[in-house]
């Protein structure tokens, strides 16, 4: 099946339903706070409650960069593999929770076992798929990521039918199962088989080549300003994931059992377009002008910007939904584009580290607004923290429009 002329779209499915799992596994919890308020009071707070959001969020920030580095130099297929396992058992783990402390730390783990996966991922389908596909497949692959965001919006609906302890059983065992087929579909692009490194044979050189990329990344001048942008657009964007449905609830006076649902399948299904139709746009106006990822990533940037003031002070359903729809297309575009742009300033080699270290930032970036919303959740002003965001994305957008100026569409090791 590997060297069949479809493998490469066949990866892209195969990973598609790991990303799906990825984040409906982390995003449920968004929307089931009300239904283990009853049994773990702590979550009552908004505080408590970002805190909660936030740890998942820190630890995956701090593990991206070794995930990173960790997919450049091991096999992928049993990274994916092991990583989707672990998360899996630690979502129906779970359901065992009976306090605040113990579902905190089970979050802690799940931060470390989902960041091995989107370096690896992204990296694989980009070594499957070359210059004219790349954008698109990659495209595809994260509407797995926004259809997962939907399908989590559904945790409390689940929840208040059944129990949210029933609700985390049933979406770890799928993921378990789903680890068990991996093993035996999914397969490893490099040429060469990698073998299982044993830590005292690694010598000094080799300890020191796994800093390599990271030296190489960080004298990169162009690099730096995808970290800059990334990290700015990445606010607004783990805002939404975290705290868009409380939004909902708050501002259109609607319980969170109909909030989460309208709140995740809005921002999913437009952003499932926006991948689509970005990933699209950017290969074929790569073709005619090197800077088309670029321009296409900063069309999506410009979308958001007017779509946050919106979603921050709209009072309507109308109006909320349609903000909610221009940010998602908006985002989609861009991030349809992240890797593609990234291929064109790192070569193949460092192009997991590369994003390990973007997740990183941008997850960092994440957390913080995350704790921050919480508070601003607690005094009323919700709405108002995330029209702010908007003049922040108008200075990533004119940095990376201004400064990104790639020469290649691939980019190879002199």
């Amino acid at each position: 099946m590997k060297n069949t002329k479809h493998y490469p779209w066949i990866v892209v499915g195969l990973l598609w339903l790991v990303a799906l799992l990825n984040y409906m596994d982390r995003q449920m919890l968004a929307t089931m706070r009300p239904s283990m308020e009853a049994d773990i009071p702590e979550l009552v707070s908004g505080e408590n409650f970002g805190r909660l959001m936030a740890i998942f969020l820190w630890i995956y920030a701090l593990m991206s960069p070794i995930s990173g580095i960790i997919a450049d130099k091991l096999n992928r297929k049993w990274l994916i593999v092991g990583s989707l396992f672990v998360w899996s058992a630690v979502t129906y783990a779970m359901g065992y929770a009976t306090t605040y402390n113990q579902v905190y730390w089970l979050r802690a783990l799940m931060g470390v076992s989902e960041a091995l996966y989107i370096p690896a991922g992204l990296s694989l389908i980009a070594d499957y798929h070359q210059q004219k596909t790349r954008s698109f497949a990659i495209g595809i692959h994260m509407t797995g990521l926004y259809v997962g965001s939907a399908l989590g919006g559904f945790g409390a609906t689940i929840a208040a039918t059944y129990s949210w302890h029933t609700t985390f059983h049933y979406f770890g065992i799928v993921g378990v199962v789903y680890a068990v087929v991996l093993v035996f579909l999914l397969k490893e692009k490099k040429a060469t088989e990698v073998k299982p490194i044993a830590l005292e044979l690694i010598t000094t050189n080799e300890k020191s080549s796994l800093f390599k990329g990271l030296a190489l990344l960080f004298t990169n001048i162009s690099f730096w300003v995808i970290l800059f942008y990334f990290a700015i657009i990445s606010l607004p964007g783990w805002a939404t994931k975290n705290w868009l449905p409380t939004l909902f609830s708050e501002n259109l006076a609607i319980p969170m059992e109909q909030a989460g649902p309208l709140a995740t399948i809005a921002i999913s299904f437009s952003s499932l377009l926006g991948v689509i139709f970005g990933g699209i746009l950017s290969d074929k106006w790569v073709q005619k002008n090197i800077k088309g990822r670029v321009y296409t990533s900063a069309i999506g940037l410009s979308l958001t910007i007017p779509a946050l003031l919106l979603i921050g002070f709209g009072d309507s359903l109308f109006n909320v939904v349609a903000a909610v729809l221009c940010f998602g297309i908006g985002y989609g575009m861009f991030d349809a584009n992240n890797m593609p742009i990234i291929c064109q300033f790192v070569s193949s080699k460092y192009r997991g580290t590369a994003y390990g270290v973007l997740n990183m930032t941008g997850v960092g970036c994440g957390a913080l607004v995350t704790s921050l919303l919480g508070k601003s959740s607690d005094s009323g002003t919700l709405g108002y923290g995330f029209a702010l965001m908007a003049g922040v994305v108008v200075i990533a957008l004119v940095v990376q429009v201004s400064f990104l100026r790639p020469k290649v569409n691939d980019f190879v090791d002199a």
